[in-house]
């Protein structure tokens, strides 16, 4: 089991992880889209998901013991059965659907998230009530764009931030919301040969970095105010959104 050599690919794997880490934490949930891309640079995006996704698993099991009493009930129930469908359409469509295709579609939803909240849609100080048949579009969005790039951030942001839950409840639901997806995405990814020796030498190098760097978002979280949480969130959703729709663009050309 031979890791990756590779100086430049650590270089960038190390802030990814730690970037990502922080996300998983529940602070700036969008940080997480970069782990992937950020890896993709000088390794296949295949690869790069299938050695990301044994420390996810990782930092997930470090969030649940950090929120396991702080989360929104309602908002699992509505999402998570439609996230497995959108898992299951990511299982059946990966050889047809490109990285390229997938960063697009994010980065305009994000955008479109982005300039909702600028004209006072979601970032309204009232909070909405659960849309059931809303969640169950973005969470099968979230589901599918989980599967295929690790990048189920946007649509979920989409649906939670406009019910402007307490931080801690928001962070917590985000937590168990993506620990029960990654768990579930083992076996597709297994069954997709993701887990071959290298990348799995390669996941144990970076791991111990996964539950210092979540803890770490932990802490931020229960210390940062709530107005400036979702100011941070949504700056997140936009510059992460821009760089996605960038990549889809290029790529795709």
């Amino acid at each position: 089991m031979t890791p990756i050599a590779d100086p430049l690919f650590y270089a960038l794997a190390v802030p990814a992880v730690i970037m990502v880490g922080l996300a998983k934490g529940g602070f700036g949930g969008p940080l997480s889209l970069l782990g992937v891309p950020m890896m993709a640079l000088v390794i296949p995006p295949v690869q790069a998901a299938g050695i990301m996704l044994p420390i996810l698993v990782v930092m997930d099991m470090a969030g649940l013991v950090a929120y396991r009493r702080s989360f929104d009930a309602t908002s699992l129930k509505i999402l998570l059965p439609a996230a497995l469908v959108g898992i299951v359409l990511g299982y059946v469509t990966a050889a047809q659907v490109s990285d390229a295709h997938v960063r697009l579609l994010v980065g305009l939803v994000a955008i479109l998230f982005t300039l909702d909240s600028l004209r006072g849609g979601a970032a309204r100080n009232a909070p909405r009530p659960h849309r059931p048949w809303a969640g169950r579009f973005w969470g099968m969005i979230a589901g599918f764009t989980s599967f295929v790039s690790h990048a189920g951030s946007p649509p979920f942001q989409i649906y939670m931030l406009p019910l402007r839950l307490d931080p801690l409840r928001f962070a917590g639901t985000s937590v168990l919301f993506f620990t029960a997806m990654n768990a579930i995405k083992l076996v597709p990814y297994g069954l997709l040969g993701q887990f071959d020796a290298a990348n799995l030498a390669t996941s144990a190098l970076l791991l111990p970095l996964a539950p210092l760097a979540t803890l770490a978002g932990v802490w931020l979280v229960r210390r940062t105010r709530p107005a400036l949480f979702y100011r941070i969130t949504h700056a997140a959703v936009a510059v992460i959104g821009c760089k996605l729709l960038w990549d889809g663009v290029t790529g795709l050309m």
